[in-house]
């Protein structure tokens, strides 16, 4: 009984030697179901924007005249006897009042939903030419899932458009910030002294004021009248430049305790280079704080570029993004009669509860009570 036992403990200790560092995270983060949740709907929203052009069956300037402000276009599986049809349709809308945007739709046009139609001809991030759209009708109907916006804008398409600007800012941004924060806060960490307390103080000179106000403050010291391009980069600019004290701030401290383990004194002892210490022994030991910081941080640039565009002063018309294309929705009236402009919110609420969600599991998957009990069984 007792060598049975002994070889069961024995090979769940050979088990566990043979189960890398990578295998325990992922098994620690499958264990998360909200954060999978969270990661499958991350993945689809930054793929339907990677191929906007493709998914979108129109151009997210087209403006449909006598379309504004068109209801949800409803699609159709069943015929007027009631059965089943493989191929769904909608009906041709007519505005039956100008004032109020009331439309009705006609019983007797029908426009079947067809898949890879050809359309207005676009090219693929910007290199290859194509013509051909996920869905679409034939001329002249058109569907717009999410219904449109003032100026007869496909609000489905501008939404996918607009994802490229409001999720790329997070991640470029977080780039950006995040980089200045582990390099300026390394810097402090390491060398400590004069240097630490010069570089902490502009730290906190810069978190001493409001995020939002100061936010606001960079921006309007800027000019407005500027092209989409630079606008989204000093967007980025700014959001960085915000963003990256509070996490040097973190970062230095790490340093300062990671200094002192016994692994980097030996580095250094074995005549190792200031540079290789930080980048071979300390920084690494780092990198499940900031993979996870980093995703729980993305939100607040998201909501960050959002607010900018829904005040008028970041991504400015006719380029979509999802902040300006909630400006609609300041209108109470507007809003009472076509609540589907509301759909950039609730995307956006969307996207951050994935990200928290996300960052939550990696958080637990990269304990670091994990990694103490993976070196315990290694040896």
């Amino acid at each position: 009984m007792t060598k049975k036992g002994a070889r069961t403990e024995d090979t769940t200790f050979s088990e566990l030697r043979s189960v890398t560092k990578t295998q325990l995270i992922w098994r620690a983060f499958k264990r998360h179901q909200l954060g999978i949740i969270g990661g499958i709907i991350l993945i689809l929203l930054y793929g339907f924007a990677f191929f906007a052009e493709f998914i979108a069956p129109y151009s997210s300037d087209l403006q449909v005249r006598g379309k504004a402000f068109h209801p949800p276009t409803r699609l159709h599986f069943f015929d007027e006897e009631g059965n089943f049809i493989l191929q769904p349709f909608v009906y041709h809308y007519e505005l039956v009042d100008r004032v109020f945007k009331v439309y009705r739709p006609d019983r007797t046009i029908k426009y079947p939903l067809r898949f890879f139609v050809r359309g207005e001809k676009y090219k693929f991030l910007g290199l290859i030419p194509s013509d051909i759209h996920l869905f679409g009708t034939k001329a002249p109907g058109h569907i717009f899932l999410l219904g449109t916006d003032k100026f007869g804008r496909d609000i489905f398409t501008r939404l996918l458009f607009g994802a490229r600007i409001s999720l790329s800012v997070g991640l470029v941004g977080i780039l950006v910030s995040f980089s200045m924060g582990a390099l300026i806060g390394g810097i402090a960490g390491y060398y400590g002294g004069v240097v630490d307390n010069l570089l902490m103080r502009v730290a906190e000179m810069i978190m001493a004021f409001p995020g939002f106000y100061l936010l606001l403050a960079l921006r309007a010291l800027l000019p407005t009248a500027l092209p989409s391009t630079t606008v989204y980069l000093l967007i980025v600019f700014i959001l960085s430049f915000i963003g990256w004290p509070g996490f040097a701030r973190v970062i230095r401290g790490m340093f300062l305790s990671l200094r002192e383990q016994e692994f980097s004194l030996a580095a250094k002892a074995l005549g190792s280079t200031d540079l290789r210490i930080i980048l071979r022994h300390i920084l690494p030991n780092t990198m499940s704080f900031i993979i996870v910081a980093a995703t729980l941080s993305v939100p607040a640039y998201i909501l960050g570029e959002s607010a900018l565009s829904f005040l008028g002063l970041g991504i400015q018309e006719p380029q979509a993004s999802w902040g300006n294309m909630l400006a609609a929705a300041m209108n109470t009236r507007v809003l009472a009669s076509f609540p589907w402009i509301l759909v950039p919110g609730f995307f956006i609420f969307i996207t951050i509860l994935a990200f928290n969600f996300l960052g939550d599991a990696l958080r637990d998957a990269l304990e670091p009570r994990m990694r103490t009990s993976r070196q315990t069984f290694t040896g």
